[in-house]
């Protein structure tokens, strides 16, 4: 099980509605939610020493950082492969699937917007096939 799980879109509501989700598999306790993919970033870096699994529902599409921005950085700063990252997108594209597959290591999922309870209880459980 995740110690946490940090949902980071630009979008608020998507943010709330994610929030609504985890809140109904009652681990509410563990989130952390960001609108900024930078803040994020940088919270998950104070995390860098530990050693409980962290995951990071990732939007790719934001203003500030893209989710590959934000996955290079995880890559260039050897982030500890303990921190899962689920991609939740509204994109369809094959591109941007195949994109999120070079970063194997941490990218364990790609899913299509809105987030379903059955895809949330399956990344919970570590049981997610993309």
């Amino acid at each position: 099980m995740y110690s946490e799980i940090y949902l980071v879109d630009d979008m608020e509501m998507v943010n709330t509605l994610h929030q609504v989700l985890l809140r109904k598999l009652g681990v509410e306790d563990r989130v952390k939610s960001f609108t900024n993919p930078e803040e994020a970033l940088d919270n998950l870096r104070f995390k860098l020493g530990r050693i409980e699994p962290i995951l990071v529902l990732l939007d790719i599409s934001m203003p500030e950082m893209t989710g590959f921005e934000f996955l290079e950085f995880m890559v260039l700063e050897d982030f500890p492969t303990h921190i899962d990252v689920v991609v939740v997108t509204s994109s369809v594209s094959e591109k941007d699937r195949e994109m999120a597959r070079q970063y194997g290591p941490y990218v364990k999922g790609f899913i299509t917007k809105p987030l379903q309870l059955e895809q949330v209880t399956q990344i919970l459980e570590r049981t997610l096939v993309a």
